[in-house]
């Protein structure tokens, strides 16, 4: 499993911050681990290495600060980001998904996104393509960053202070959380026929 301990105890405060800020709005946050970062930062705090009260300023801060500049670039390229090329940086894939996600669910995408990898990507850029109000995407911005970059490290310092030997079960509950914030996005890509053939079209060519 992917050393997400070692990444938060290599990165620190500042790396957490990059990490938060480029996925919350930036195109090569895409694949960054979100969700499990945040839980397990929560973690690391109750057991020492980091402190909850710098910990969730700085989560939230890169949070907020991160859409922002999403929906800053939505609002200046508009839909010339509909036209752009897969590349290492950028999936057009994840761009549709957060389009239809954002059309089904309006403002609140904004905030439910948070917990959709991918998806917590390019919702604030289509915000700012879409010319929400500048005073409703921030409102719903900052929701976004309490109940997400407040809610999951808060979680996960809780459960480090009051569950015994959680740490013997951290690899189970990071690989639960990964699936929890996969589900939604699977689930959608599974109920679409086309997607479907596509994925069954994929997997006779392997086997």
């Amino acid at each position: 499993m992917f050393n997400i301990v070692g990444l938060i105890k290599t990165a620190g405060y500042l790396g957490l911050f990059a990490i938060v800020f480029a996925e919350s709005g930036l195109f090569i946050g895409f694949f960054l681990p979100g969700d499990s970062l945040l839980f397990t930062a929560g973690f690391l705090a109750s057991q020492g290495y980091l402190r909850i009260w710098i910990l969730i300023p700085v989560i939230f801060i890169g949070a907020v600060l991160g859409d922002n500049v999403g929906y800053a670039f939505g609002r200046k390229v508009g839909p010339m980001i509909f036209v752009k090329e897969d590349s290492l940086f950028f999936h057009k894939s994840y761009l549709d998904r957060a389009q239809v996600f954002y059309e089904r669910y309006g403002k609140k995408a904004i905030v439910l996104a948070r917990f959709m990898p991918g998806v917590r990507t390019f919702a604030p850029i289509l915000a700012g393509v879409g010319k929400m109000q500048y005073a409703d995407f921030l409102f719903y911005n900052i929701i976004g960053g309490i109940v997400w970059g407040m809610g999951l490290p808060l979680l996960g310092y809780y459960l480090g202070n009051t569950v015994p030997n959680i740490q013997e079960y951290l690899n189970w509950i990071i690989g639960a959380i990964i699936l929890l914030s996969v589900a939604p996005t699977t689930v959608h890509i599974l109920r679409n026929a086309e997607h479907r053939a596509l994925i069954i079209q994929k997997i006779k060519k392997i086997f």
